[in-house]
């Protein structure tokens, strides 16, 4: 199979799965285009989650654009976002429809709230894999585990003044993104 139809399936899928929103989709996109697939190293896979997180648009749709063009280039990157986003304008569909018809049900609102669940459980995966990433680079604790004391630093570091004063979060962001980019030219 080449490659454009294993990116146009592989994203239709993790378009498909992605309802729980972005955070809850990461571990499945990492899953196949790390680990089943190959098509980008964990840290390579940071960086496209990162720079997803920082773009305009969902995560998923980023991340599909971001891999497909590592992958194909352009077409692989077209190819990529369609398949991710066809699935979820064909679920939406469905689901509107369906919610018109039963939006007073008990069971459907009772339903949704278990979804809502099941969702914090995955992003609060995500947010442990993407801090395993960045402090230990991997996404499995291990028993011998390299642990990155300068980016824990600049988390902490990052948490602390975002907390107590309050700075833009994207003024903290492009300065952390200036100190990673001096501390990796001085390494």
């Amino acid at each position: 199979m080449g490659e454009l139809w294993r990116l146009l399936i592989v994203f239709f899928q993790i378009g498909l799965f992605s309802i729980g929103g972005g955070y809850a989709i990461i571990p499945l996109i990492q899953e196949l285009a790390v680990e089943k697939y190959a098509w980008v190293s964990q840290r390579i896979f940071t960086d496209i989650i990162t720079i997803s997180q920082m773009t305009p648009g969902p995560l998923a749709v980023n991340a599909s654009t971001f891999i497909g063009l590592q992958i194909a280039g352009i077409p692989g990157a077209i190819i990529a976002t369609f398949g991710c986003i066809i699935s979820g304008v064909g679920i939406s569909i469905l689901l509107y429809r369906f919610f018109r018809r039963h939006n007073k049900s008990i069971y459907v609102l009772e339903a949704l709230n278990g979804l809502r669940s099941a969702s914090l459980g995955l992003i609060i995966s995500a947010a442990a894999t993407l801090l395993l990433l960045t402090f230990i680079g991997t996404s499995t604790i291990s028993v011998v585990a390299y642990v990155d004391w300068i980016a824990v630093a600049v988390f902490a570091g990052s948490l602390f003044v975002l907390r107590k004063w309050k700075v833009n979060p994207i003024l903290l962001m492009v300065l952390t993104g200036i100190l990673g980019g001096i501390i990796q030219i001085k390494s």
